[in-house]
């Protein structure tokens, strides 16, 4: 698909950048079928649109919460079926928010024993200082 008329588009680089990848991940991400066709400018490069973009914005908060790529792979999927999958995408970031609440619930527990532990150094410290 040649986009070169269609919209203000994006290299590769700077679709990495813009996201906070690197190039190499962006082509792993298409590799794993996370990311749909890309456009292609007259010479053959790929060109990221808006809408390119925003789906890798997505991508990397799905994968910085912890979500499988298995996971990530399979929502790509549904979401490339279309409306007739919208409960099954529902169900599948239903599923992933069950985990990240569960994960933060732990990390505040963690971080209450290093707040513990950050007081009692401060308190030994200024008992011995």
């Amino acid at each position: 698909m040649d986009i070169s008329t269609r919209e203000t588009s994006l290299t590769v680089g700077e679709a990495a950048e813009r996201v906070g990848l690197t190039t190499y991940t962006l082509r792993w991400y298409e590799q794993e079928g996370l990311v749909g066709r890309v456009g292609r400018d007259s010479s053959g490069r790929r060109r990221y649109t808006e809408s390119d973009v925003n789906w890798l914005f997505l991508l990397t908060r799905l994968r910085r919460t912890g979500m499988p790529v298995r996971d990530m792979r399979r929502y790509a999927e549904l979401a490339r079926h279309g409306d007739s999958t919208l409960g099954a995408r529902r169900a599948l970031f239903e599923a992933h928010r069950a985990r990240v609440l569960a994960r933060m619930a732990e990390l505040e527990e963690d971080l209450k024993v290093l707040e513990y532990k950050i007081d009692a150094y401060r308190r030994a410290e200024e008992e011995s200082g």
